[in-house]
């Protein structure tokens, strides 16, 4: 179905590129939903299961909260918050450099370990279901042009 239809509207684009933009927002808006839904029994919002993945990556030395928040997919203004969030459930810690006591410096927990290995397989899931009717050759393809709408081809 056109996004012409889906979201019924009457006239046409204004243009090719608000149909680009558009169809580009409503798709990771459905993308998104899929990932949310999946992790709503961990009580996790994207956002947070982002923190978690970024900082498992980063193995025990951890990350500065500035570099979790430039790492993260979707840009989180208030990524201390987030931090606080996933700190009080025990799923990160935080602490003060050595080296430089003004940088704080964000790790992984066992607990936040486990969490996120335990969420691999069920996102991938959602993933596959997403994804699943379309060929690897298409999939390819859609990465790089959206690597190209960003710039970085």
């Amino acid at each position: 179905m056109s996004l012409q239809k889906e979201i019924k509207q009457r006239k046409p684009f204004a243009s090719l590129e608000q149909e680009v933009v558009l169809n580009v927002m409503r798709t990771a808006g459905a993308l998104r939903q899929g990932t949310s839904e999946a992790l709503k029994p961990f009580d996790l919002s994207p956002p947070q299961y982002n923190v978690l993945r970024i900082l498992r990556g980063a193995g025990d030395d951890g990350l500065p909260c500035s570099e979790v928040g430039d790492r993260l997919v979707t840009r989180d203004p208030d990524v201390t918050r987030l931090l606080d969030r996933l700190e009080k459930r025990g799923l990160i810690e935080r602490g003060r450099s050595a080296v430089d006591r003004r940088v704080v410096t964000a790790t992984i927990t066992k607990k936040g370990i486990e969490l996120v290995n335990e969420l691999d397989a069920p996102i991938t899931d959602v993933h596959a279901s997403q994804l699943g009717h379309m060929k690897k050759k298409e999939m390819k393809k859609l990465v790089g042009l959206l690597e190209k709408v960003r710039g970085e081809e």
